[in-house]
């Protein structure tokens, strides 16, 4: 029988009280805090921490403060990741971003799903559905990406938009519905 943990890292409905859920949850909440707390000039310390938060990180991340992450391990970036002030990655499912990603302040990201039914959803279960974000990507101030979204490669997504669809590649986005307003030159 799968233990709750692997359910979550399976994309399946899951108990998100189960004790060994919330110690990973603890986990991560403390080592975002941890990374919180860190001075700009301790590169080292807060390298260390968000190579040990992160699912995996490529090289020349740069994550300002405060971050809020609810498990980590399902945090996948590639290099040249950039994420400004006071973003949230709610992971209960991958959340994945390529190369040459930058995020702008308070931005969200939620591969959480609660279930439709109030008896089930109030039981404490949940899943999570995946969120990819492609290369060269351009997430403006206070976007919201909401679960299953994928986002091409070569986008810019407005500042305020909330994005529920995908995002094909060389497009612009803005609103909320987040929609294409603009073709965008593949990159040479």
């Amino acid at each position: 029988m799968k233990s709750e943990l692997q359910k979550l890292k399976d994309g399946e409905l899951y108990d998100y009280t189960d004790p060994e859920v919330r110690a990973a949850h603890i986990r991560a909440v403390e080592l975002c805090d941890e990374y919180n707390e860190t001075k700009r000039t301790e590169t080292e310390k807060r390298e260390r921490i968000l190579r040990e938060l992160f699912g995996s990180l490529g090289e020349n991340a740069l994550v300002e403060k405060n971050i809020r992450i609810d498990y980590g391990f399902n945090v996948h970036a590639g290099d040249n990741f950039f994420v400004n002030y006071d973003c949230v990655f709610l992971d209960c499912a991958p959340i994945t971003f390529g190369n040459n990603v930058f995020i702008a302040p308070q931005c969200g990201f939620y591969a959480v799903n609660h279930p439709l039914e109030a008896d089930l959803r109030n039981s404490g279960v949940e899943t999570g559905v995946p969120i990819t974000v492609g290369d060269d990507v351009w997430i403006g101030g206070g976007v919201k990406v909401m679960p299953g979204v994928t986002i091409g490669s070569n986008v810019v997504i407005g500042g305020g938009s909330v994005v529920v669809k995908d995002i094909p590649s060389n497009s612009l986005a803005v609103g909320n519905p987040a929609r294409v307003v603009k073709s965008i030159p593949p990159r040479k």
